[in-house]
């Protein structure tokens, strides 16, 4: 079975609830107060509970914070490859929960940024993976030996999760990863950075001119589901309706829809099928309606509770 391979950051959250943001220079008292392991970890976990095989290549500290994310991922059979960076933990990502799910974060860096080529290949990439790369892994210093490697890959499926920060990188870092992307899977703001519109109808195809003419392009929006693209320039688009529910916490809802879809592809193999990917984008949706209704990161349904779910609407 081809597996699901992330080459992103796993940080550790340490999430604050907290009932609205300060003022600049001023204070807030957080309500509850948690740690997990996040990033990377996120869509990993939702693609193993899918039911995908997952292995996380990307670079785990020694300390505290790296512990707590190789535990995370092995409690769900996710293999790390790559081994521990010596004398040098984790980073972390503080992020603000407010009443409304709206999520701010303040993020720090750590070993998770010292990738190489080595330890990168530790995953054995093979024709058929999926292999997910993130735009915050895109910056100096894992752009360096993160692209490279990115473009040496045959065969493989290269998910993209672009990230707010895409938009920002250089235009050639930018042009060379659309090039080797074979799937984009994005949120509609992040579509919007990149073709001028988050619209679900006309992002999508306006995305796959900048892709490669097999690429497929998926843009979700929350409650409104999201979009799927089949067939490059001059191909197909079909909006899949989502699954609203009252939110808890949006921490991970995107990830989960991206690590459920990334599952699907290993594990359903939809080809360029539009029906098929319109069938796994479905199932994305339902995987990120039930996270929403859940706290924590870590927090993405199994395979049985989302076809429960689906078999119940």
């Amino acid at each position: 079975m081809p597996r699901v391979i992330h080459t992103a950051q796993a940080l550790v959250d340490v999430v604050l609830e907290v009932p609205g943001l300060p003022s600049r220079g001023g204070n807030v008292m957080a309500t509850t107060a948690q740690r997990y392991a996040g990033g990377a970890v996120t869509i990993l976990l939702a693609a193993a509970r899918a039911g995908a095989e997952a292995v996380h290549a990307g670079s785990v500290g020694t300390g505290p914070n790296g512990d707590l994310i190789r535990a995370t991922l092995d409690a769900d059979g996710v293999a790390v490859s790559s081994p521990p960076v010596p004398d040098l933990d984790t980073g972390i990502c503080v992020v603000l929960v407010e009443p409304s799910a709206e999520r701010t974060f303040v993020t720090t860096l750590g070993a998770e940024r010292h990738v190489t080529p080595a330890s990168l290949a530790t995953a054995g990439p093979q024709p058929a993976d999926v292999v997910c790369v993130s735009g915050y892994s895109l910056i100096e210093p894992t752009v360096d030996d993160l692209l490279p490697w990115l473009e040496s890959l045959a065969g493989v499926e290269v998910v993209l999760d672009p990230g707010a920060i895409f938009a920002e990188l250089p235009d050639d870092v930018r042009r060379r990863v659309l090039a080797r992307t074979t799937v984009w899977t994005s949120n509609a703001e992040e579509a919007e950075h990149l073709c001028g519109t988050g619209s679900l109808e006309a992002a999508p195809s306006l995305i796959a001119e900048m892709l490669g003419p097999d690429a497929v392009v998926v843009v979700r929006d929350g409650e409104h589901g999201c979009s799927v693209h089949v067939g490059g320039p001059g191909g197909r688009t079909a909006v899949v309706p989502g699954f609203p529910r009252t939110a808890v916490d949006t921490n991970g809802a995107g990830d989960t829809h991206t690590g459920a879809l990334c599952a699907r592809i290993a594990v359903g193999e939809p080809g360029r099928d539009l029906d098929a990917w319109v069938a796994a984008a479905r199932y994305a949706n339902a995987a990120a309606a039930i996270k929403v209704t859940r706290r924590g990161p870590t927090t993405a349904p199994t395979a049985a509770q989302i076809e429960a779910f689906l078999a119940e609407q």
